[in-house]
């Protein structure tokens, strides 16, 4: 196992936060997580400096460095309204920190999601399939991958799905929040997709770092990453109730026409490992079995306060 220094641009948010926490438990490594404030990946020159100030820092530690990008702007109806602001941290930011990774000779493998996708599918989707984005977040996010891989620098995309983690605004929380304010809740029944602990991600995103940090990284510059298997924001919602002790009964089910959002949600989101398993990565594990670890290991943090 190589001695890994990672850079973890959004190092604040849910999937870096899980990061650090990680490399930081290996005590055997090296570990730079800065969130937005403390690095802005649309300002070039600050990208740039960043990145030449951790590849210095890994050679003096005789580590392997990878920057993983964790950044995004991820408020999908507020894209929208807000497009450019959309595309300066899901595009220009991406693409200034692969530029800097391809100068410094730097692998990076940067984090996209299924949004990229137009969410009308019958099966799960394969890195290859065609995309078709239905919002200016996939737009942005889609155009963000594209950049990365344009870029000529050791880059690898990893798409993923329905994150959740004890840092930051999730769909987990939200539920816990709302159970304790309401008698009954309505959640959608027919868009469908594979939720995601944010711990189980980072640990896929770091056995991925270990060879492509060595050289050795997978033909395949696009894959999936996801807790395995599939259910709906309805069936996800009964299953935090019952993990938090409640009845789940208290959830109803309603159609997405029920209840209109801003901006389109996919209707299927699932995301086929196929391609992860086929570059010799272990699979995560099943989404209910994740679902229950992650409020087992740190309940106070999925408890509304």
């Amino acid at each position: 196992m190589s001695r890994l220094a990672v850079l973890v641009p959004g190092g604040k948010g849910q999937v870096g936060s899980e990061l650090s926490a990680i490399l930081a438990a290996r005590h055997d490594g090296l570990v730079h997580a800065p969130g937005s404030a403390e690095l802005d990946i649309t300002d070039r020159e600050e990208v740039r400096d960043a990145v030449e100030a951790f590849a210095e820092a890994a050679r003096d530690a005789d580590l392997s460095p990878v920057v993983i990008n964790t950044a995004a702007y991820t408020a999908v109806d507020a894209a929208e309204t807000d497009p450019n602001s959309a595309r300066q941290v899901n595009v220009a930011g991406p693409a200034a920190l692969a530029e800097a990774c391809r100068d410094g000779d730097l692998p990076l493998l940067h984090v996209s999601t299924d949004y990229v996708f137009p969410g009308d599918a019958d099966r799960p989707y394969e890195p290859t399939d065609d995309t078709g984005p239905r919002t200016v977040y996939g737009r942005t996010k889609l155009d963000g991958e594209q950049a990365v891989l344009d870029s000529g620098a050791r880059a690898w995309i990893v798409r993923t799905a329905w994150v959740y983690g004890a840092h930051g605004g999730n769909f987990v929380k939200t539920m816990a929040r709302l159970a304790a304010q309401r008698d009954r809740l309505t959640v959608v029944d027919d868009q469908i997709g594979s939720p995601t602990w944010a711990a189980d991600l980072a640990a896929g995103l770091l056995e991925l770092a270990e060879p492509v940090a060595a050289g050795r990284g997978p033909a395949q510059r696009v894959l999936h990453c996801t807790n395995s298997g599939s259910t709906s924001w309805f069936e996800f919602a009964r299953a935090i109730f019952t993990e938090l002790g409640l009845d789940p009964q208290r959830v109803d089910p309603c159609t997405t026409a029920d209840y209109p959002t801003k901006t389109p949600r996919p209707a299927y989101s699932v995301l086929s490992g196929n391609a992860w398993r086929d570059a010799d990565l272990t699979p995560l594990r099943p989404w209910h079995d994740a679902l229950r670890e992650a409020l087992t290991s740190n309940p106070e943090a999925f408890r509304p306060r």
